[in-house]
């Protein structure tokens, strides 16, 4: 059993319209969810099927951190896949605990209309979530590399043009390696 602790506000985004979502996340990963709507409680518990095919639910304990952290469920479903991945981080590892300079970091990571998080999204091919504190990635192995580095780079304070300029170098080097394998 895996247990995961949501935000209260998320619990209705984890079960979705009639429990669709949540059985969703059931049928794919192979699991049982149950929720504690009242504090926020998650306990993952494979299902007999899942167990003998060794799957221990951990795609569908980041599914739910992927929705507790502001992703739709379905981008969050992405973590199905065995090659997709989750990371959280922390803005005040990098902000402090300051509200003031939180929101602010926050702010330049969406930047103006959201096109610092877009760009971010789009050269990375990523997908991206800033919900309160966190700064959550889905994203493949190579993929969650460029993105996590430029939300770093954001958070030490590096210029936009420092960071886009990273990601464009890093899109070219990434389509260049993918022709070589060709």
């Amino acid at each position: 059993m895996l247990y995961v602790k949501i935000p209260k506000d998320r619990v209705g985004a984890l079960i979705g319209h009639d429990g669709y979502v949540k059985r969703q996340i059931e049928k794919a990963c192979m699991v049982e969810l149950k929720i504690d709507s009242a504090v926020g409680e998650v306990t993952v518990i494979p299902s007999e099927a899942g167990a003998k095919e060794g799957m221990v639910g951990l795609n569908a304990r980041d599914i739910v951190k992927a929705i507790a952290r502001g992703f739709s469920p379905e981008k969050a479903m992405k973590l199905v896949a065995e090659d997709m991945y989750l990371e959280i981080i922390d803005i005040r590892d990098f902000a402090g605990k300051d509200r003031k300079h939180i929101a602010r970091v926050r702010a330049r990571l969406i930047g103006t209309d959201g096109k610092t998080r877009n760009t971010i999204e789009e050269f990375s091919e990523s997908d991206l979530s800033i919900y309160g504190n966190t700064v959550a990635i889905i994203a493949d192995l190579l993929s969650m590399d460029a993105a996590k580095r430029a939300v770093e780079m954001l958070l030490e304070g590096s210029e936009h043009t420092a960071v886009y300029r990273f990601l464009e170098n890093k899109r070219r080097y990434l389509k260049f390696r993918e022709m070589a394998m060709e």
